[in-house]
């Protein structure tokens, strides 16, 4: 007598066997993978938010340059503040590696308002700088109304507003008036946020010979942007200080906006492992979901154990059957959440005006992690449902 040849169980029938309990119990295995995919959904959309907020500010970094340079007087050998000499800024134009230099200089005790009925103390933050016209240029500003100052407008009492000072005014638009120390000026034009030269979002420009003749303020600079060969920024940061002042080339400080910007960047990486974190909390708490359905579900299908046992199958093949069941229930959770967290990013940098961007590694580890995950909260589930002999399972159910 042949003996029996022995249980097999094809890949087939792993598939067939694990989602029968998905397909028996549909609402217990909805709720189960509802908490993988919203742990997944917050990875993913944090990775791709995150990703696209960084791809859109080196995005502004390529586009406006790394090779903006900006001068300023520093503080000198007894801790005084220093002062740039007049002759910075053509001196600065003459330097090598050069390409674009713009100054601009604060004038203290000027107060910006709508009308001289306003408080003197009412500044809302807004200060008066004198700017040359080629500061548009060199920092890489755009103009949202109206046009610059040139070397008409920079003769007389004619103001370029920076966003956020219009805003500050009330104004959206040029052509009206504001006054400014004690005389009206004509709002000529009105700037877009500045990124690589915020300071200039709150000020209103005016032209130097109008600082000059109106304010009697001098031309020594505070500040002068200086836009350099890009491939010699390194080079000409080295000239600059002496440049600009050649008797104290120590009390000058010289720095590159754009490190802010690479800096904020960095920055929004350290929040992504934060949030990332609550992320794989969140993906944790899922899986000890499934971890307890998956329990509950060997409890209530002891007889099904027992009869599967007592007609060939292994131990093997039960383990195998409720680890499968586990990684489907994660599986369909992970698909869900990546979808979900993929359609979060793209709302989000839609609404943001990004270009969105969604990293290989959110997509493909979104359903990987939860498979992992579930194959971790089914092992126990699995083990136990494969050490069940056929008759204490089947005496028991």
């Amino acid at each position: 007598m042949s003996a029996l040849a022995p249980s097999r169980l094809s890949p087939a029938d792993v598939v067939r066997t694990g989602s029968l309990g998905l397909r028996v119990r549909r609402a217990r295995a909805a709720l189960s993978a509802l908490g993988i995919a919203i742990g997944v959904a917050s990875m993913v959309a944090v990775l791709g938010i995150s990703d696209s907020s960084k791809a859109d500010l080196l995005a502004q970094l390529d586009r406006l340059g790394t090779n903006l340079l900006r001068v300023a007087p520093g503080q000198s050998f007894l801790g005084e503040d220093a002062v740039l000499p007049e002759s910075a800024g053509p001196m600065l134009r003459r330097a090598s590696g050069v390409e674009q230099v713009a100054a601009t200089e604060t004038i203290s005790g000027k107060t910006v308002r709508r009308s001289p009925f306003v408080d003197e103390a009412e500044t809302g933050g807004i200060s008066v700088a004198a700017a040359d016209p080629s500061l548009l240029a060199t920092v890489g500003a755009t103009l949202a109304h109206g046009r610059f100052l040139d070397a008409a407008t920079a003769r007389y009492p004619a103001v370029v507003l920076g966003a956020d000072a219009a805003a500050t005014l009330g104004l959206d638009d040029a052509g009206s008036r504001v006054w400014i120390g004690d005389r009206w000026f004509s709002v000529i034009g009105i700037l877009d946020p500045v990124t690589l030269a915020e300071g200039l979002d709150s000020a209103a420009l005016i032209g130097f010979d109008a600082a000059a003749s109106l304010f009697g303020a001098d031309r020594n600079a505070s500040t002068v942007y200086v836009r350099t060969d890009p491939d010699r920024v390194a080079q000409a940061r080295d000239l600059l200080g002496g440049t600009a002042n050649p008797e104290h080339p120590e009390e000058v400080n010289v720095s590159r906006p754009s490190d802010a910007l690479e800096a904020k960047a960095a920055a929004k990486t350290a929040f992504t492992s934060l949030f990332l974190g609550l992320g794989a909390v969140a993906l944790l708490v899922g899986g000890v979901g499934i971890a307890n359905v998956m329990v509950i579900s060997v409890l209530e299908r002891r007889s099904e154990i027992g009869l599967r046992r007592a007609l060939g199958a292994t131990r093997r093949h039960v383990g195998v059957q409720f680890l499968a069941e586990s990684l489907l229930l994660a599986a369909c959770g992970g698909l869900a959440g990546t979808l979900l967290g993929a359609a979060v990013t793209l709302g989000y940098a839609r609404s943001e005006g990004w270009t969105a961007s969604l990293p290989a590694v959110a997509l493909v580890g979104g359903v990987g992690v939860a498979a992992a995950v579930g194959a971790l909260a089914g092992l126990y589930p699995a083990l136990r449902a494969a050490r069940l002999s056929p008759t204490e399972a089947l005496r028991t159910s």
